[in-house]
């Protein structure tokens, strides 16, 4: 059965999609069959990872039309994506009525268990209903961090809010891990940042860290991840590296 992963953090601009795009690519060159769920309403990670945002279905039929998600499927070559838009934001005001609502994603995705090795599901920047759904639905979530001021704050809101999900809806949920972002070693309290959130999270953080750099900026606005846009950058040994502890590190952590 494969397990299914949410990236979230409700902090936007901290590499969110970023990670959870380009660790699909890098788990795809490893031959590992991967489903990435697009459910942040601005489908980013559709576009990131080559597909159109108006392609039909989307996880807005899946969510709220009940379409059969391997209906909203589309193959790429860095894994499979169940594309979003735009209409997504409204599913939230449309779930709020619907029974069992923070279950809807959980139960639409059942099917497709033992189809993928792994399904990523991006979140959106927030901890409403969308968030929620995919917290329900994950064997476990990636934290990324960025490497400045307010990561501490942002992190320790999201933690809160995933005990209360572990307690009321999801007992199984777990951390993979919280992963360093955008961190650049000319600058001291990117360091500073780093060394406290280990030290407070400590064998939850992904040894590797992703550093700021232009080509992963640069890579979605091509409709590719760093693998396929700048095969040599740091950027992209980055996630190569991250793929590998992914695959080897011990696969939840208690919160």
């Amino acid at each position: 059965m494969g397990r299914i992963i949410s990236f979230a953090n409700q902090k936007g601009g901290v590499g969110k999609t970023s990670t959870c795009v380009n660790l699909c690519a890098a788990v795809k060159i490893k031959r590992r069959n991967i489903l990435l769920i697009d459910a942040d309403p601005q489908g980013n990670a559709t576009t990131g990872m080559g597909v159109d945002k108006h392609t039909t279905p989307s996880l807005y039929d899946v969510l709220i039309r009940g379409v059969p998600a391997e209906e909203a499927i589309v193959e790429t070559p860095y894994g499979d994506v169940i594309p979003t838009n735009i209409n997504l934001s409204g599913a939230t005001v449309e779930l709020v009525d619907a029974p069992e609502r923070e279950q809807v994603l959980k139960k639409a995705l059942e099917p497709l268990r033992d189809r993928y090795e792994y399904i990523f599901i991006d979140c959106p920047p927030s901890l409403g209903l969308l968030t929620l759904n995919a917290l329900v639905a994950s064997d476990a979530i990636i934290i990324p961090v960025q490497c400045e001021y307010y990561a501490m704050e942002g992190l320790a809101d999201l933690v809160t809010s995933m005990r209360l999900t572990k307690k009321r809806f999801n007992p199984d949920l777990e951390i993979e891990g919280i992963l360093l972002t955008m961190y650049d070693r000319r600058l001291s309290f990117s360091t500073q940042v780093a060394l406290e959130i280990r030290k407070y999270f400590g064998k939850a953080v992904f040894s590797t860290v992703v550093p700021r750099n232009v080509r992963i900026a640069e890579a979605p606005s091509h409709g590719m991840p760093i693998s396929a846009y700048s095969r040599m950058s740091r950027g992209a040994t980055a996630y190569d590296c991250l793929a590998i502890e992914f695959f080897r590190h011990n696969h939840t952590m208690s919160i």
